[in-house]
């Protein structure tokens, strides 16, 4: 064989390989972006299936200035369970006003909650053992898988409340509540 058709041999295999190769990344980034887009589709269809998840009415919860003057009361649905408390308000689509889901642990800690499955952004109000409010996030972006809202002291309870709730009301850290179940 001559040179120069080994040089075409040698050319010809080496743009076989290169398109075999580009042939195999397009081929596995198609994998990859369809998985995404039919976990992302799953996702979707799971929210849609549990957005009607009614309210459950288990107490009542008032808040106080910190110099004890009424500010507002609202119905709580309580989560004191490891299952409730994982739950909390995700896959809802909507929440009244006069409403909002309180968690109880077991003692005083930092707490730490995310959004990942919530639908509407939210006020988390972070309260210790005394009663006393230490820790306030307000509008809590929905569907966040990357942030992390954390109390900055112990706290004891968790407060979720619709998104400019405490805004609207001027509830601030310092101030207190104070609960009761039905």
């Amino acid at each position: 064989m001559t040179n120069r058709k080994k040089n075409i041999v040698k050319k010809k295999s080496k743009t076989i390989q290169i398109i075999t190769i580009i042939l195999i990344i397009g081929l596995l980034l198609y994998l990859v972006f369809s998985n995404f887009k039919i976990n992302n589709d799953n996702e979707k269809t799971a929210v849609k299936a549990y957005t009607s998840i009614d309210f459950v009415k288990n107490g009542e919860l008032t808040f106080l200035s910190k110099s004890d003057e009424y500010i507002s009361r609202i119905d709580i649905e309580i989560a004191e369970d490891n299952i409730s408390r994982e739950n909390g308000l995700m896959y809802r689509s909507k929440m009244q006003a006069d409403r909002g889901m309180f968690f109880i642990f077991p003692f005083d800690s930092i707490q730490s909650f995310w959004m990942k499955y919530t639908l509407i952004p939210l006020d988390i109000i972070f309260v210790n053992s005394h009663n006393e409010i230490v820790t306030i996030h307000q509008d809590t972006i929905p569907f966040d898988e990357e942030g992390h809202y954390a109390s900055t002291k112990p706290a004891q309870f968790v407060l979720e409340v619709n998104a400019g709730y405490t805004d609207s009301l001027g509830i601030i850290e310092g101030d207190k509540i104070v609960w009761r179940r039905n």
